[in-house]
């Protein structure tokens, strides 16, 4: 589901880069807790969608592209 992700635990920000779309998202207020519970779920596409999405603060950003 990512192609990758980022956190930044002083800000609490989280923001994964979709692997089909390749849109990257910052999700807000997000602890270091709920980070770890990311990082040790079997499926964090599964805990995405039932934990992260609609539950947190997010902006879309900018498409990255390839340079």
């Amino acid at each position: 589901m990512f192609t990758s992700v980022a956190y930044d635990a002083d800000k609490q920000i989280l923001c994964p880069r979709f692997r089909k779309s390749g849109d990257v998202y910052r999700y807000f207020e997000f602890a270091v807790t709920d980070y770890q519970a990311f990082l040790d779920a079997e499926s964090r596409g599964r805990f995405f969608l039932a934990h992260i999405r609609d539950r947190f603060p997010f902006e879309r950003m900018a498409k990255l592209q390839a340079a």
